[in-house]
């Protein structure tokens, strides 16, 4: 029998109610397969975790998640008792940055039955490969002066080594997708970074011949993935232009809830991290309607990365079939709980089987 060791870590806020609704998914899908097991352990690190420790987990934390084969997150964030530039850097990108999880991976995609934000939505299937390890977001910087004539000065890095990593990653993947790879860019904007960017991208497109490419500014590039996402496949984008291209990607499948990502480790040294894209939605913590479908369909990214996609495919398919049918939370027009999302997305697994 396969086992996989797996990190829970549901965090704050609704992580606590859809981490578990997810377990509960994949156990059924142990019975499916009846030769693979998922093993979890749970740790408690959360903001309530901070105030009684002052920090976001213990100092052998990240050697403890060391041994596990995946770690899967819920929610991180509540900024009533923790700012989030603590729990963020303490928790969630310490485990990113240390574990050299340097690709970030977020689909989108347009499901029957689901009402799109868009005016005249179409069929779209995207995936915005992001990179997760520098760019804009470096502690690189600081402030000068006070009062009036104080400066805040951020730097970004671009490593060639972190760029073509991304670039590779979003070009392999393309190869098994639409073919088709769009960079995202601000090199009329921004004097050193972007074309520095752009040059590597058209480095990287010769040795990729059967792969379509073209390169977008990022604001024509958000806009169009409002007016047209099905002309996109796979964008690779910094780590600001990613992290902003994927919100709008989950905005227009209908609902931030049903969002999925992976932060992959490419080297296999360390664990890859699973997380929705959702916040832990601090105001709808108990009453049983927080949207489970995105750490669900977080989980099928996590049994590709294992290489279980036959089990991901259908679990995708169970996931298309109940918002099909209409048996969703109130985030996407239904009238089902968090529980009876999961109920459902559990009889449908056991349906095609």
């Amino acid at each position: 029998m396969k086992t996989y060791e797996i990190a829970a870590i549901p965090g704050d806020g609704i992580g606590k109610e859809v981490v578990p609704e997810a377990v509960r998914v994949l156990h059924e899908m142990e019975k499916i397969h009846g030769d693979l097991k998922f093993e979890f352990t749970e740790f408690p690190w959360s903001s309530e975790y901070y105030l009684e420790h002052e920090q976001m987990m213990p100092d052998d934390g990240l050697e403890t998640l060391k041994t596990f084969d995946a770690i899967f997150l819920g929610a991180v964030g509540n900024p009533e008792i923790v700012p989030d530039h603590i729990s963020l850097w303490e928790l969630l990108i310490n485990i990113r940055r240390n574990f050299e999880q340097v690709i970030n991976i977020r689909p989108a995609r347009a499901f029957q039955g689901l009402r799109s934000k868009l005016a005249n939505p179409e069929d779209f299937d995207l995936i915005v490969v992001r990179e997760n390890s520098e760019g804009e977001y470096s502690e690189v910087g600081g402030t000068i002066y006070q009062g009036e004539e104080k400066i805040a000065i951020q730097n970004a890095i671009f490593s060639r080594k972190g760029t073509e990593r991304a670039m590779h990653y979003a070009f392999e993947l393309a190869k098994s997708r639409g073919k088709k790879v769009t960079s995202a860019t601000k090199s009329n904007g921004i004097y050193h970074s972007m074309p520095f960017w752009d040059g590597v991208f058209h480095d990287l497109s010769n040795q990729y011949p059967d792969v379509e490419t073209e390169q977008m500014h990022i604001d024509a590039l958000a806009a169009s993935f409002v007016t047209k996402p099905e002309s996109f496949d796979t964008i690779v984008a910094s780590n600001l232009f990613g992290d902003i291209l994927t919100d709008i990607g989950a905005a227009i499948m209908g609902s931030v809830g049903i969002a999925p990502a992976a932060n992959i480790n490419i080297n296999g040294k360390y664990p890859s991290m699973f997380e929705p894209v959702h916040g832990s939605a601090p105001d709808i913590v108990g009453k049983g309607i927080a949207n489970p479908i995105g750490q669900i369909w977080t989980a099928k990214m996590m049994l590709d990365h294992f290489g279980e996609t036959d089990m991901g495919d259908r679990l995708l398919s169970a996931i298309e079939a109940v918002i099909r049918k209409g048996v969703v939370t109130t985030d996407i027009g239904g009238k089902a709980t968090t529980t009876e999302v999961t109920d459902e997305i559990i009889r449908q697994i056991a349906e095609e089987t």
